[in-house]
């Protein structure tokens, strides 16, 4: 059988699996971009608290995704919840890092300039830096969903959601009928996922980035 005929005869169910996985990521890069901006909000003024988010996010990339989820797998149990935990925390180093990086380099005359005609300092942050950051911020979150992408093929280790199950179905029965045409199906869905949500991404860079910042 080849790989389009075994796709074709089970494509409701790896849709199904697709969906998950895509939905699963999105979700979790929204979750580390409110955990990583407001970090960045924190920290962005100084110097040390800078350096000491953005080592503690680092620490946590580096920690392989087997052991993170074998560490969470005792304390929440199998299924989504350690997946959603390890993609969330991994996902936190490109926001909190370009959250840091797009704040700080807004030019302080155009803060002091809008604290002058009235603007609270919180209304500042919202209305001028914050706007001023986010191209930096999208491009963290673009970086992280790519990023998660690829190790939410590892939540099926967890019984987590996504096109992982296929992945690791195929390679376990390596040698057995079909076994290549199944990891193959998950490995390519998630390159096409990644594909299309970066696009996405793109689209909601040219939609949501003010036309001066873009230019």
């Amino acid at each position: 059988m080849s790989l389009w005929q075994y796709v074709a005869e089970r494509w409701d169910r790896l849709s199904l699996q697709a969906w998950l996985h895509v939905s699963g990521v999105v979700q979790c890069v929204i979750l580390a971009a409110i955990i990583g901006v407001v970090v960045g909000v924190l920290v962005y003024r100084s110097s040390a608290g800078s350096a000491i988010a953005t080592a503690l996010s680092s620490t946590i990339l580096t920690i392989p995704s087997f052991a993170l989820l074998g560490l969470l797998i005792p304390i929440v149990g199998l299924g989504v919840t350690p997946s959603v935990i390890a993609l969330t925390l991994y996902g936190l180093l490109p926001i909190v890092r370009n959250t840091i990086v797009g704040l700080a380099g807004v030019d302080p005359a155009v803060s002091d300039a809008a604290k002058g005609v009235g603007m609270s300092r919180v209304g500042v942050l919202t209305r001028v830096e914050l706007r001023l950051a986010w191209p930096a911020i999208l491009t963290g979150m673009r970086v992280s969903a790519q990023m998660l992408m690829g190790i939410a093929v590892i939540a099926a280790y967890a019984k987590g959601f996504g096109l992982g199950s296929e992945v690791f179905s195929g390679l376990t029965r390596a040698g057995s009928a079909n076994s290549l045409n199944q990891a193959l199906a998950g490995t390519l869905g998630v390159v096409v996922l990644a594909l299309i949500l970066d696009g996405i991404f793109v689209l909601i860079a040219r939609f949501t980035t003010p036309r001066g910042i873009r230019d």
